[in-house]
C-alpha cells in the first residue's frame, strides 16, 4: 500500500466549472429579481463556500439557500454538459500521478454533476475513490470531504496531500490536517492562500517528489 495519497477537488482544478457556476446561479438569481457579479460569486460563493445563503440573506429572498441550490442544478447540469471542459494538464497529470499514488476525488458537488465530467471523459478510472456532496455531512470550508477521502484511501490525513482551489477547500484541508496545494485560477486569483503549504501555477508543477516531500515519505515508501 502507498504511503501517502493525492486528493483532488473538482470544480476549478478538475473541471473549468467557475464560470459555468456563476452563469447558472446568475440565471436563477435574474428570475428571483437579483444581479450578482462575478466578484460577488467569488467572495461568497468561492472564497467563503455559503453563496446561497449570503443571497438569501443579503436579497431577502423567499427561499432557502438549499432551495437555491435546487433551482440552480438544473441550468448548471445542462451548461456543464453543453459548455464543461478539463482545466490545463489534466489528462496528462492524472494518469502519470496515479502511476505511483492512489488518487481521491473530494467535492461539494453532488454525484450527478460529478458524473457529467469524470464519465464524459473517461475520467474515473484514475480515482481510487470519488467522494461527493452526499457522503459527507458538512461541505467545505468543514473537513469532513478530505477525512472521507482519506479513509476511503486507508491513509492518514497528513498523508493526503490536497489539491484546491479556493480558500475554503484550503481550509477544509488544514482542518482535516492535510498538507495543501492551492492553484488558483481567474475566479480564485484574489483568494487568501495562506493556509496552503505551496501555491503552484498549475497542475503541471504538481510532481511526484513535492508530493512525496509534502506527505512527509520517501520515494521507496510510496510504492503503489
Amino acid at each position: 500500500m502507498s504511503a501517502a495519497g493525492v486528493i483532488f477537488d473538482f470544480d476549478g482544478v478538475i473541471v473549468d466549472s467557475e464560470r459555468i457556476q456563476y452563469e447558472s446561479y446568475a440565471e436563477v438569481l435574474r428570475g428571483l429579481g437579483v444581479r450578482i457579479d462575478p466578484g460577488e460569486y467569488e467572495r461568497e460563493w468561492i472564497a467563503a463556500g455559503r453563496g446561497p445563503e449570503y443571497a438569501v440573506s443579503r436579497y431577502h429572498l423567499e427561499v432557502s439557500p438549499d432551495d437555491l441550490r435546487r433551482r440552480k442544478e438544473p441550468v448548471y447540469q445542462a451548461m456543464l454538459r453543453q459548455q464543461g471542459q478539463l482545466m490545463p494538464a489534466v489528462e496528462e497529470m492524472l494518469p502519470a500521478l496515479a502511476a505511483v499514488f492512489p488518487l481521491a476525488l473530494a467535492t461539494n458537488s453532488n454525484q450527478t454533476d460529478t458524473a457529467i465530467i469524470l464519465d464524459g471523459f473517461d475520467l474515473r478510472r484514475h480515482f481510487s475513490a470519488v467522494v461527493t456532496r452526499e457522503a459527507y455531512q458538512r461541505r467545505k470550508p468543514a473537513p469532513d470531504a478530505f477525512v472521507t477521502a482519506a479513509a476511503a484511501l486507508d491513509l492518514e490525513c497528513r498523508r493526503c496531500v490536497v489539491v484546491e482551489d479556493a480558500t475554503k477547500g484550503v481550509l477544509a484541508a488544514v482542518a482535516a490536517g492535510c498538507p495543501c496545494v492551492a492553484i488558483p485560477h481567474s475566479f480564485t486569483s484574489n483568494n487568501d492562500f495562506s493556509g496552503a503549504a505551496v501555491v503552484l501555477d498549475g497542475l503541471r508543477q504538481l510532481t511526484p517528489d513535492l508530493v512525496r516531500r509534502l506527505a512527509g515519505v520517501a520515494e521507496r515508501e510510496d510504492a503503489k
